[in-house]
């Protein structure tokens, strides 16, 4: 999930670059939905990962 979040960023940066504004800040929101999505499970995986077993 994070290469994907990775991918769409520099998609938005080279489109960015190149003056594509409507496909430079699509590619960006994505890229900040899938971080804000991965953070989110990794900051789950760390917390379920930690609780001990009964």
């Amino acid at each position: 999930m994070l290469k994907w979040a990775l991918i769409f960023l520099v998609v938005a940066i080279v489109a960015g670059i190149f003056g594509f504004l409507g496909i430079a800040s699509a590619a960006a929101g994505i890229a900040k939905v899938l971080f804000v999505l991965f953070l989110i499970l990794f900051i789950a995986a760390l917390v379920l990962g930690r609780r001990p077993s009964a």
